[in-house]
């Protein structure tokens, strides 16, 4: 997969990648069941390529507005620590993950979809969407993401990351054996 130049060289920074969940992870619908129950679809594909980006030293953290049980346990799957749920400000969770991890504004990407996105995306170097977000955020993203939400397109940000700071072939020979 190619990438233009200039998310490259946007890329080439982020040392912590913040993801919003409904409309990112997964497609963004909601499916509530009897009782409390809630279920959420995501792509084992995106959840494969976050560990790969993990190891190579680049942090993941999730910043959703809902609560879930479904987004807790996905998170623990993935190895993800930094969760912020119930997120009001995602600009202020930027700032509080930027104290908890050392990592400036101008070194994380987020990547979201919809205009609650938007305080994020004041405090980052890189900004990304994904098809079907917002028009405000597509206008204001610096790459979108060609791949839809909740079926690759974090798995393609991932391997941008990967490429733009020469780890992908690494990355990819751990499974290439």
């Amino acid at each position: 997969m190619t990438f233009p130049d200039a998310a490259l060289t946007s890329a080439r920074r982020v040392r912590l990648l913040v993801l919003d969940v409904d409309g990112v992870l997964t497609d963004g619908r909601l499916y509530y069941f009897e009782g409390e129950r809630e279920a959420k679809a995501f792509c084992t594909q995106d959840g494969a390529a976050l560990k790969m980006l993990m190891s190579t030293g680049v942090d993941v953290a999730i910043v959703t507005g809902r609560r879930s049980d479904v987004v807790r346990r996905r998170a623990d799957e993935l190895g993800v620590e930094l969760l912020f749920e119930g997120a009001d400000d995602k600009g202020a969770c930027i700032a509080e993950l930027g104290v908890r991890t050392g990592v400036a504004g101008v070194e994380m990407a987020h990547v979201g979809d919809d205009v609650p996105d938007l305080p994020a995306f004041n405090r980052v170097g890189f900004k990304i969407a994904v098809p079907g977000a917002h028009p405000t955020v597509l206008e204001r993203a610096d790459y979108v993401t060609t791949a839809a939400p909740g079926g690759g397109a974090v798995r393609e940000v991932c391997q941008l990351l990967m490429v733009a700071q020469s780890t992908w072939a690494a990355a990819l020979a751990r499974f290439d054996r």
